[in-house]
């Protein structure tokens, strides 16, 4: 057996969303600041990301997330995260299972019934509270960087829908969210391809009409993800939702950026205050509890900083080969999966 590489990952889900971990046989990428090494990995070593996400290896379901060095001081790990067409700064799905599989793989050392500890992301420190019983984490809790609404209420033209109301906010990314219901949705899983088809067309559109750009982050540009929200409930009450990930498919989780991007949104409204929750269901019926902990002034704009809390469980592990006679070296794409227009970056 020959290998150009020797690629150790351990397998993990966050309520449906997968985020495998890598943990061994690719190096920390160059760079000052975790965001400079995410911008150098896609620079520089996206082969990683295409081998690993790209078929015959993997599929457009899959996330891939680097754990490295930190570079923050009191972290105890940073981490890259990889989606299907992008780098993105900060992944709710991802974190919660970089966290899961840091502890119960013994990389952090795990204190029951609680362990803390910070991550070092792209999109700024990350502070995690696990609840652990028996070796194994039974919920993961994650205090976000500050979220906002970047528009409220625009009015989106979308070829053969005419015009669409829209709002734009960050929460790790930025998300175009959209009135499920007024769209004639429920968020059901029957309704998962044709939601993938429009959530791209809505995308596109957004990243024309509506450019945006994250104040300290000039790299992070554009909607990443549309959000298709149902109406919501009231605090502590279940809300659907589900989020269309580039290329066109809805992720399996509630989406830990996309809750924190609607209550940003909820709140900009008033119909969410500190201390809310915002209980999201997936289009699977998996659930993330989402909540407001402060509304602050930062530079000016108006953020939340919000609070994610969900599970995650360890599916496998594997070691990843690359025989130098393969001849599909970094993967390929086929638009049965990959949409009408497959690309890496979208």
């Amino acid at each position: 057996m020959r290998s150009r590489l020797n690629i150790s990952v351990v397998g993990c889900h966050a309520e449906g969303e997968i985020g495998d971990v890598i943990i061994g046989g690719v190096l920390p990428p160059a760079g000052n600041t975790m965001m400079e090494r995410m911008i150098a990995m896609e620079r520089d070593h996206d082969h990683i990301r295409r081998l690993l996400i790209c078929e015959p290896r993997g599929s457009v379901a899959r996330h891939v997330n680097l754990v490295v060095p930190p570079i923050t001081p009191g972290c105890v790990a940073g981490a890259i995260v990889m989606e299907p067409t992008e780098y993105v700064p900060m992944s709710g799905s991802n974190t919660i299972c970089i966290a899961t599989v840091l502890l119960e793989t013994g990389m952090v050392p795990m204190q029951e019934p609680i362990t803390r500890f910070k991550l070092d992301m792209p999109g700024g420190v990350i502070e995690v509270t696990a609840r652990c019983e028996d070796g194994k984490c039974q919920s993961i809790t994650f205090r976000n960087a500050p979220a906002f609404a970047a528009m409220l209420d625009g009015a989106l033209e979308v070829e053969g829908h005419g015009k669409i109301p829209i709002d734009i906010a960050y929460g790790g990314m930025f998300f175009g969210i959209v009135d499920a219901k007024a769209l004639g949705f429920e968020v059901r899983p029957d309704e998962a391809r044709d939601l993938a088809i429009l959530g791209e067309s809505i995308r596109k559109a957004a990243r024309e009409q509506f450019p945006v750009a994250h104040p300290d982050f000039p790299n992070v540009q554009g909607v990443s993800i549309v959000q298709f929200a149902m109406p919501y409930e009231g605090s502590g009450k279940v809300t659907r939702n589900t989020c269309i990930v580039a290329p066109g498919r809805s992720d399996r989780s509630p989406t830990g950026t996309g809750t924190s991007a609607r209550m940003a949104v909820l709140q900009a409204k008033g119909h969410m205050k500190a201390g809310d929750e915002l209980i999201h269901a997936s289009i699977i019926g998996s659930r993330f509890v989402g909540r407001i902990l402060s509304v602050e002034d930062w530079n000016g704009r108006t953020v939340i900083i919000p609070e994610i809390t969900g599970r995650a469980w360890i599916t496998g592990q594997h070691s990843y080969l690359l025989d130098p006679d393969d001849p599909w070296q970094e993967g390929y794409m086929l638009s049965d999966t990959w949409g009408v227009t497959p690309a890496l970056k979208q």
